[in-house]
Protein backbone atom coordinates (compact mmCIF):
# COMPACT_ATOMS: atom_id res chain seq x y z
CA UNK A 1 0.00 0.00 0.00
CA UNK A 2 1.37 3.40 -1.00
CA UNK A 3 0.43 6.37 1.19
CA UNK A 4 1.59 9.92 0.50
CA UNK A 5 1.18 12.54 3.20
CA UNK A 6 1.01 15.94 1.53
CA UNK A 7 2.14 18.41 4.15
CA UNK A 8 4.50 16.77 6.62
CA UNK A 9 4.08 19.37 9.33
CA UNK A 10 3.26 18.49 12.90
CA UNK A 11 0.22 16.29 12.30
CA UNK A 12 1.33 15.00 8.89
CA UNK A 13 4.77 14.18 10.20
CA UNK A 14 3.38 12.44 13.28
CA UNK A 15 1.07 10.36 11.11
CA UNK A 16 3.85 9.53 8.68
CA UNK A 17 6.23 8.49 11.43
CA UNK A 18 3.67 6.10 12.89
CA UNK A 19 2.71 4.63 9.51
CA UNK A 20 6.34 4.12 8.54
CA UNK A 21 6.52 1.13 10.86
CA UNK A 22 3.58 -0.71 9.32
CA UNK A 23 4.54 -3.74 7.19
CA UNK A 24 3.69 -3.48 3.50
CA UNK A 25 3.02 0.27 3.76
CA UNK A 26 5.25 2.58 1.75
CA UNK A 27 5.02 6.14 3.08
CA UNK A 28 6.16 9.29 1.30
CA UNK A 29 6.14 12.72 2.93
CA UNK A 30 5.79 15.92 0.92
CA UNK A 31 7.56 18.78 2.70
CA UNK A 32 9.72 21.81 1.99
CA UNK A 33 12.52 23.94 3.32
CA UNK A 34 14.55 23.27 6.44
CA UNK A 35 12.11 20.63 7.70
CA UNK A 36 12.58 18.58 4.53
CA UNK A 37 16.35 19.03 4.63
CA UNK A 38 16.50 17.80 8.22
CA UNK A 39 14.38 14.73 7.51
CA UNK A 40 16.57 13.82 4.56
CA UNK A 41 19.77 14.25 6.56
CA UNK A 42 18.95 12.62 9.89
CA UNK A 43 15.46 11.14 9.54
CA UNK A 44 12.27 12.25 11.21
CA UNK A 45 12.59 12.47 14.98
CA UNK A 46 9.37 11.82 16.87
CA UNK A 47 9.17 12.67 20.56
CA UNK A 48 6.34 10.87 22.25
CA UNK A 49 5.74 9.80 25.88
CA UNK A 50 9.10 11.26 26.97
CA UNK A 51 10.94 9.11 24.46
CA UNK A 52 12.43 9.94 21.09
CA UNK A 53 12.74 7.67 18.11
CA UNK A 54 14.24 8.31 14.72
CA UNK A 55 12.26 7.19 11.69
CA UNK A 56 13.82 6.98 8.26
CA UNK A 57 11.23 8.27 5.81
CA UNK A 58 10.95 8.98 2.12
CA UNK A 59 10.64 12.76 1.92
CA UNK A 60 10.51 15.04 -1.09
CA UNK A 61 9.21 18.38 -2.30
CA UNK A 62 8.29 16.98 -5.72
CA UNK A 63 4.85 15.30 -5.93
CA UNK A 64 5.83 13.73 -9.25
CA UNK A 65 8.65 11.74 -7.65
CA UNK A 66 6.68 9.01 -5.78
CA UNK A 67 4.14 8.42 -8.56
CA UNK A 68 0.50 7.36 -8.17
CA UNK A 69 -0.56 6.39 -4.67
CA UNK A 70 -3.29 4.32 -3.05
CA UNK A 71 -3.98 7.13 -0.58
CA UNK A 72 -3.02 10.78 -0.50
CA UNK A 73 -3.48 12.29 2.95
CA UNK A 74 -3.74 16.08 2.78
CA UNK A 75 -2.38 17.42 6.05
CA UNK A 76 -2.39 21.10 5.10
CA UNK A 77 -4.64 23.91 6.19
CA UNK A 78 -7.59 24.52 3.89
CA UNK A 79 -6.16 27.53 2.06
CA UNK A 80 -2.86 25.71 1.52
CA UNK A 81 -4.61 22.62 0.16
CA UNK A 82 -6.46 24.82 -2.32
CA UNK A 83 -3.19 26.37 -3.48
CA UNK A 84 -1.50 23.06 -4.26
CA UNK A 85 -4.47 21.13 -5.68
CA UNK A 86 -3.04 21.14 -9.21
CA UNK A 87 0.37 19.93 -7.96
CA UNK A 88 -1.21 16.77 -6.53
CA UNK A 89 -2.25 15.33 -9.87
CA UNK A 90 0.92 13.18 -10.39
CA UNK A 91 -0.03 11.34 -7.18
CA UNK A 92 -3.48 10.43 -8.45
CA UNK A 93 -4.01 7.12 -10.17
CA UNK A 94 -7.37 5.67 -11.26
CA UNK A 95 -8.17 4.33 -7.77
CA UNK A 96 -6.37 6.85 -5.55
CA UNK A 97 -8.34 8.06 -2.54
CA UNK A 98 -7.69 11.52 -1.09
CA UNK A 99 -8.07 11.92 2.66
CA UNK A 100 -8.84 15.47 3.80
CA UNK A 101 -7.47 16.25 7.28
CA UNK A 102 -8.28 19.96 7.40
CA UNK A 103 -10.21 21.66 10.16
CA UNK A 104 -13.51 23.18 9.12
CA UNK A 105 -15.90 22.36 6.28
CA UNK A 106 -14.23 20.44 3.42
CA UNK A 107 -14.68 21.38 -0.22
CA UNK A 108 -16.44 18.09 -1.01
CA UNK A 109 -19.05 18.55 1.76
CA UNK A 110 -22.15 18.20 -0.44
CA UNK A 111 -20.87 15.26 -2.48
CA UNK A 112 -22.49 11.92 -1.70
CA UNK A 113 -25.73 13.31 -0.29
CA UNK A 114 -29.14 13.34 -1.87
CA UNK A 115 -31.66 16.12 -2.24
CA UNK A 116 -31.55 19.75 -3.22
CA UNK A 117 -27.97 20.33 -2.08
CA UNK A 118 -26.38 17.33 -3.81
CA UNK A 119 -22.96 18.23 -5.27
CA UNK A 120 -23.32 21.89 -4.30
CA UNK A 121 -20.01 23.77 -4.49
CA UNK A 122 -18.77 25.97 -1.65
CA UNK A 123 -17.09 29.09 -3.00
CA UNK A 124 -15.62 30.12 0.34
CA UNK A 125 -13.46 26.99 0.64
CA UNK A 126 -12.94 26.09 -3.02
CA UNK A 127 -12.86 29.21 -5.21
CA UNK A 128 -13.19 28.43 -8.89
CA UNK A 129 -13.84 24.76 -7.99
CA UNK A 130 -10.11 24.15 -8.09
CA UNK A 131 -10.08 21.10 -5.80
CA UNK A 132 -13.38 19.76 -7.10
CA UNK A 133 -11.98 19.72 -10.64
CA UNK A 134 -8.33 18.82 -9.98
CA UNK A 135 -8.95 16.07 -7.42
CA UNK A 136 -12.57 15.03 -7.91
CA UNK A 137 -15.06 14.55 -5.07
CA UNK A 138 -15.35 10.82 -5.78
CA UNK A 139 -11.82 10.42 -4.39
CA UNK A 140 -12.56 12.10 -1.07
CA UNK A 141 -12.53 10.42 2.33
CA UNK A 142 -13.31 12.63 5.31
CA UNK A 143 -11.02 12.68 8.31
CA UNK A 144 -11.40 14.50 11.62
CA UNK A 145 -8.08 14.88 13.42
CA UNK A 146 -7.81 14.78 17.21
CA UNK A 147 -4.08 14.59 18.07
CA UNK A 148 -2.07 17.65 19.07
CA UNK A 149 1.56 17.94 17.99
CA UNK A 150 4.14 20.56 17.14
CA UNK A 151 7.40 20.92 15.26
CA UNK A 152 9.94 21.95 17.87
CA UNK A 153 12.74 22.31 15.33
CA UNK A 154 13.23 21.20 11.72
CA UNK A 155 12.90 17.45 11.51
CA UNK A 156 11.66 17.08 15.09
CA UNK A 157 8.00 16.54 16.01
CA UNK A 158 6.71 16.51 19.56
CA UNK A 159 3.47 14.61 20.11
CA UNK A 160 1.40 16.28 22.83
CA UNK A 161 -1.65 14.06 23.09
CA UNK A 162 -4.28 12.12 21.18
CA UNK A 163 -4.09 9.47 18.46
CA UNK A 164 -7.54 9.40 16.90
CA UNK A 165 -8.20 9.98 13.20
CA UNK A 166 -11.92 9.49 12.56
CA UNK A 167 -12.69 8.45 8.98
CA UNK A 168 -15.83 8.51 6.88
CA UNK A 169 -17.05 8.27 3.31
CA UNK A 170 -19.13 11.20 2.05
CA UNK A 171 -21.98 8.80 1.21
CA UNK A 172 -21.84 7.10 4.61
CA UNK A 173 -20.79 3.71 3.28
CA UNK A 174 -18.22 1.41 4.88
CA UNK A 175 -16.11 1.10 1.78
CA UNK A 176 -13.26 -1.29 1.17
CA UNK A 177 -10.84 1.60 0.77
CA UNK A 178 -11.91 3.08 4.11
CA UNK A 179 -11.45 -0.28 5.78
CA UNK A 180 -7.98 -0.68 4.28
CA UNK A 181 -6.90 2.74 5.49
CA UNK A 182 -8.43 2.23 8.93
CA UNK A 183 -6.63 -1.09 9.27
CA UNK A 184 -3.28 0.50 8.36
CA UNK A 185 -3.79 3.27 10.91
CA UNK A 186 -4.85 0.81 13.60
CA UNK A 187 -1.81 -1.35 12.88
CA UNK A 188 0.29 1.78 13.42
CA UNK A 189 -1.19 2.08 16.91
CA UNK A 190 -3.65 4.84 16.06
CA UNK A 191 -7.40 4.95 16.52
CA UNK A 192 -9.23 5.13 13.20
CA UNK A 193 -12.97 4.50 13.55
CA UNK A 194 -15.05 4.55 10.39
CA UNK A 195 -18.07 6.73 11.04
CA UNK A 196 -21.34 6.43 9.09
CA UNK A 197 -22.03 10.16 9.54
CA UNK A 198 -18.68 11.91 9.18
CA UNK A 199 -20.37 15.30 8.78
CA UNK A 200 -21.64 15.11 12.37
CA UNK A 201 -18.04 14.77 13.53
CA UNK A 202 -16.88 17.56 11.24
CA UNK A 203 -19.48 19.89 12.72
CA UNK A 204 -18.73 18.93 16.31
CA UNK A 205 -15.14 20.05 15.92
CA UNK A 206 -16.09 23.01 13.73
CA UNK A 207 -18.56 24.11 16.40
CA UNK A 208 -15.73 25.13 18.69
CA UNK A 209 -13.34 26.29 15.97
CA UNK A 210 -15.74 28.82 14.51
CA UNK A 211 -16.02 30.78 17.76
CA UNK A 212 -13.02 30.03 19.98
CA UNK A 213 -10.43 30.63 17.26
CA UNK A 214 -11.50 34.11 16.09
CA UNK A 215 -12.48 35.33 19.56
CA UNK A 216 -9.11 34.28 20.95
CA UNK A 217 -7.30 35.98 18.08
CA UNK A 218 -9.30 39.18 18.53
CA UNK A 219 -8.81 39.29 22.30
CA UNK A 220 -5.44 37.48 22.62
CA UNK A 221 -7.08 35.36 25.32
CA UNK A 222 -6.37 31.69 25.87
CA UNK A 223 -9.07 29.06 25.44
CA UNK A 224 -9.91 28.76 29.14
CA UNK A 225 -10.51 32.51 29.37
CA UNK A 226 -12.65 32.66 26.23
CA UNK A 227 -14.79 29.79 27.52
CA UNK A 228 -15.28 31.12 31.06
CA UNK A 229 -15.32 34.92 30.85
CA UNK A 230 -19.03 35.84 30.92
CA UNK A 231 -18.85 38.10 27.86
CA UNK A 232 -16.80 35.89 25.54
CA UNK A 233 -18.61 32.77 26.72
CA UNK A 234 -21.96 34.36 25.86
CA UNK A 235 -20.67 35.41 22.44
CA UNK A 236 -19.30 31.92 21.80
CA UNK A 237 -22.61 30.41 22.79
CA UNK A 238 -24.55 32.74 20.48
CA UNK A 239 -22.32 31.84 17.53
CA UNK A 240 -22.66 28.14 18.27
CA UNK A 241 -26.45 28.38 18.48
CA UNK A 242 -26.53 30.02 15.05
CA UNK A 243 -24.24 27.33 13.65
CA UNK A 244 -26.35 24.57 15.20
CA UNK A 245 -29.44 25.90 13.44
CA UNK A 246 -27.57 25.75 10.14
CA UNK A 247 -26.31 22.25 10.77
CA UNK A 248 -29.73 21.04 11.83
CA UNK A 249 -31.27 22.24 8.55
CA UNK A 250 -28.62 20.25 6.73
CA UNK A 251 -29.41 17.10 8.70
CA UNK A 252 -26.52 17.27 11.18
CA UNK A 253 -26.90 15.72 14.63
CA UNK A 254 -24.95 17.25 17.52
CA UNK A 255 -24.31 14.59 20.12
CA UNK A 256 -23.53 17.09 22.88
CA UNK A 257 -25.23 20.36 23.78
CA UNK A 258 -23.74 23.85 23.61
CA UNK A 259 -22.91 24.15 27.30
CA UNK A 260 -21.10 20.81 27.37
CA UNK A 261 -19.06 21.75 24.29
CA UNK A 262 -18.00 25.05 25.86
CA UNK A 263 -17.23 23.42 29.20
CA UNK A 264 -15.09 20.86 27.44
CA UNK A 265 -13.06 23.64 25.84
CA UNK A 266 -12.63 25.36 29.20
CA UNK A 267 -11.13 22.18 30.67
CA UNK A 268 -8.35 22.22 28.08
CA UNK A 269 -6.78 25.07 30.03
CA UNK A 270 -4.60 27.97 28.95
CA UNK A 271 -4.26 26.83 25.36
CA UNK A 272 -3.48 29.36 22.63
CA UNK A 273 -5.72 28.51 19.70
CA UNK A 274 -4.22 27.83 16.28
CA UNK A 275 -5.55 31.13 14.92
CA UNK A 276 -3.98 33.06 17.80
CA UNK A 277 -0.69 31.22 17.26
CA UNK A 278 -0.74 32.07 13.56
CA UNK A 279 -1.51 35.73 14.29
CA UNK A 280 1.34 36.00 16.78
CA UNK A 281 3.79 34.34 14.38
CA UNK A 282 2.77 36.45 11.40
CA UNK A 283 1.29 33.56 9.43
CA UNK A 284 -1.92 33.68 7.37
CA UNK A 285 -4.94 33.00 9.55
CA UNK A 286 -7.41 30.27 8.66
CA UNK A 287 -10.74 32.07 8.46
CA UNK A 288 -12.67 30.80 5.46
CA UNK A 289 -12.93 27.08 6.26
CA UNK A 290 -13.83 27.81 9.89
CA UNK A 291 -16.15 30.79 9.66
CA UNK A 292 -16.79 32.24 6.19
CA UNK A 293 -18.15 28.90 5.00
CA UNK A 294 -20.60 28.78 7.91
CA UNK A 295 -21.91 32.18 6.89
CA UNK A 296 -22.20 30.93 3.29
CA UNK A 297 -24.14 27.85 4.40
CA UNK A 298 -26.36 29.95 6.66
CA UNK A 299 -27.44 32.11 3.76
CA UNK A 300 -28.03 28.98 1.71
CA UNK A 301 -30.50 27.56 4.26
CA UNK A 302 -32.01 30.94 5.28
CA UNK A 303 -30.61 31.08 8.81
CA UNK A 304 -29.67 34.53 10.08
CA UNK A 305 -26.19 34.68 11.62
CA UNK A 306 -25.73 38.16 13.17
CA UNK A 307 -23.14 37.09 15.74
CA UNK A 308 -21.15 35.01 13.24
CA UNK A 309 -21.33 37.86 10.73
CA UNK A 310 -19.98 40.39 13.24
CA UNK A 311 -17.09 38.26 14.45
CA UNK A 312 -16.25 37.27 10.89
CA UNK A 313 -16.10 40.92 9.81
CA UNK A 314 -13.80 41.74 12.73
CA UNK A 315 -11.38 38.85 12.22
CA UNK A 316 -11.25 39.46 8.46
CA UNK A 317 -10.41 43.10 9.04
CA UNK A 318 -7.77 42.23 11.63
CA UNK A 319 -6.25 39.77 9.20
CA UNK A 320 -6.20 42.32 6.40
CA UNK A 321 -4.61 45.06 8.52
CA UNK A 322 -1.88 42.61 9.50
CA UNK A 323 -1.45 41.36 5.95
CA UNK A 324 -2.51 37.87 7.02
CA UNK A 325 -5.85 37.47 5.28
CA UNK A 326 -5.93 37.72 1.56
CA UNK A 327 -8.41 35.00 0.60
CA UNK A 328 -6.52 31.74 0.12
CA UNK A 329 -3.14 33.56 0.28
CA UNK A 330 0.09 32.40 -1.21
CA UNK A 331 1.94 30.71 1.63
CA UNK A 332 4.91 28.41 2.13
CA UNK A 333 3.52 25.27 3.72
CA UNK A 334 6.90 24.55 5.31
CA UNK A 335 6.30 27.49 7.66
CA UNK A 336 3.64 25.56 9.54
CA UNK A 337 5.05 24.65 12.94
CA UNK A 338 2.02 23.54 14.95
CA UNK A 339 -1.29 21.77 14.53
CA UNK A 340 -3.50 21.56 17.58
CA UNK A 341 -6.65 19.55 17.26
CA UNK A 342 -8.63 20.76 20.25
CA UNK A 343 -9.38 24.23 18.93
Amino acid sequence: MKICIYGAGAIGGYLGAELAGVPDVEVTLIARGAHLAAMRKTGLRLRIDDEERVVQVNATDDPAEPGPQDFVVIALKAHQAWEVADRMTPLLGPETAVVTCQNGVPWWYFHGIKGQYADLRLASVDPDDRQWNAIGPERAIGCVVYPAAEITEPGVIKHIYGNKFALGEPDGSTSERCQRLSQALETAGLKAPILPHIRNEIWLKLWGNLCFNPISALTRATLDVVATDPGTRALSRAMMVEAQRIGARLGVHFRVDVERRINGAAKVGAHRTSMLQDLERGRPIEVDALLTVVQEMGRMVDVNTPHIDSVLALIQQLGRTQGLYPTFPEHDVADEVAEVAVD
